[in-house]
């Protein structure tokens, strides 16, 4: 039960909060020790197949690797059986805040713990194609329910409470893969592929259901919430509305071409019903997603492995366009904007992104995002971002004789258009956000962490976020939030 702001003490949070962060940055990321320069080999802090290639070319291999588990996987068999179950507790204290929204996040004290747990499963039907099912469940609670910010804390929780808690599908998918090469690279077995090794040039093919970041706006740093960030607009790109329901997913195809240094993906998916909805629309010749992204594994730095990502997507769905909404509330067809409120068409929303990582050295990645969409059509699947820029540092227990363990600080600054900005300001509520009005500015937002391997596929990390102007509100906040993760893997 929630408590109110005068049963809080604000010297113990404050306290709390920094001890947090000391444990969250401390060992892993310390100030001097970033500026020293390790001995000069490329790495990844979860290593990726397109900086292991180039890792390879160089002649020195990566540190880490496979996050162990508690029970060993298959390695040669045609099957795939794994799990994982990841809970985040997270809480703040008290913070300012002259008014709030039926969207707000709450001023008063609060606290949640989100789970979810996986069952992975595949099975190998030859050489070219297999079959991965994984089932779901999700549960658990967020602070305020989700609401009040555009980059949420917690990237696992799911956006209706009001959804059953029973398992659920979460991907179901045929990969098949055409050779188009006689020689071979090394293939990292893990739910998405089962495959030890592939052509070095293919076009790989999936049909099915998946979450749309399986195979796009990926980076080895800043990704994962079971071991790396758990903030929604740091692990992806905030201002892709990327297709999906309200648990992540959606139904379509990709393709995949890949050489030797670069690849080209491209996703045909299916959109929801309405904004954050768990039903999706089957009727693809008019509400659809097509998303586009160019891979260059080449690093900015010489001598050293990095991989650009430059992303494109277009969204055709029932959304409304906020000037609209804002204009029919100025002449008194609404008391307050109201987005949904408009007969059933198919707009277009659209945008891009640029995702970039680079080895610093080996065992330190940097990354960093930037994101762009036309702000004039509502924000539907994703969250209410139209203009986001990220970085962070992610690096390796390696370093410090800890392979399994990870750290990392990365920060995200995210906008809204004019017009989003209005709808919000004159009352309006979009899915995530709505304070009444609106002071605005940008929502800024520092996250640490670090992972520690305990025994066996136990992690546990201790972490931080702080965050300026939730909901991009400059009368509310700050608010910092004190996260503990507790990951296992099976």
């Amino acid at each position: 039960m929630k408590r109110h702001a005068q049963d809080a003490n604000p010297g113990t949070y404050r306290l709390l909060v920094v001890l947090w962060a000391a444990i969250a940055v401390g060992p892993g990321l310390p100030t001097a020790a970033l500026a020293q320069q390790s001995p000069e080999a490329p790495s990844a802090t979860r290593p990726d197949p397109a900086l292991q290639e180039e890792d390879a070319n160089l002649g020195d291999p990566p540190p880490g690797g496979d996050p162990e588990a508690m029970f060993p996987h298959f390695k040669t068999t045609r099957l795939w059986l794994a799990g994982q179950a990841n809970f985040i507790f997270q809480t703040h204290p008290p913070f300012h805040a002259p008014y709030s929204g039926p969207n707000s996040l709450n001023p008063n004290y609060e606290k949640a713990t989100s789970r979810l747990m996986t069952l992975y499963t595949g099975f190998r039907l030859n050489e070219s194609t297999e079959f991965l099912v994984d089932i779901e469940e999700a549960g658990g609670a967020a602070l305020s329910t989700g609401l009040g910010l555009a980059g949420n804390t917690d990237l696992d929780i799911v956006r209706n409470p009001l959804l059953s808690k029973a398992p659920y599908l979460g991907r179901g998918m045929i990969h098949k893969v055409f050779a188009l090469s006689d020689d071979k690279v090394e293939n990292q077995r893990s739910f998405l592929s089962l495959f030890d090794e592939l052509p070095r040039r293919r076009l790989e093919v999936r049909f099915g259901k998946f979450g749309m970041p399986d195979f796009f706006d990926v980076n080895s740093v800043g990704s994962d919430t079971h071991f790396q960030f758990d903030n929604w607009t740091i692990d992806n790109n905030g201002a892709w509305d990327y297709a999906a329901d309200t648990r992540g997913y959606t139904v379509g195809a990709t393709a995949d071409f890949e050489d030797r240094n670069w690849g080209f993906r491209f996703a045909e998916a299916l959109m929801p019903k309405v904004a954050n909805g768990i039903d999706l629309v089957w009727r693809p010749w008019q509400v659809h997603a097509e998303n586009f992204e160019y891979e260059l594994r080449h690093g900015l730095i010489p001598k050293k492995p990095g991989v650009i990502r430059l992303l494109a997507y277009v969204n055709h769905a029932n959304m409304g366009i906020y000037r609209q909404a804002v204009a029919n509330f100025e002449a008194g067809l609404t008391p307050i904007p109201e987005i949904t409120n408009h007969p059933w068409h198919v707009t277009r929303k659209y945008g891009f992104g640029i995702n970039i990582e680079q080895n610093l050295t080996r065992y330190v990645t940097a990354f960093g995002r930037f994101g762009w969409d036309n702000g004039k059509t509502e924000s539907f699947a994703y969250t209410e971002v139209d203009q986001t820029f990220s970085g962070g540092l992610g690096a390796n227990g390696a370093w410090w004789r800890r392979k399994q363990d990870r750290a990392g600080i990365a920060f995200v600054t995210n906008a809204i258009c004019k017009d989003h900005q209005t709808y919000l300001a004159d009352g309006g509520l979009g899915f995530l956000l709505g304070d009444g009005k609106l002071n605005y500015g940008r929502e800024n937002i520092v996250e640490s962490y670090y992972t520690v391997h305990v025994w066996r596929g136990i992690y546990l990390a201790p972490g931080v976020q702080y965050i300026q102007n939730p909901g991009y509100n400059r009368d509310r906040g700050p608010v910092a939030v004190p996260t503990f993760r507790a990951h296992i893997e099976f």
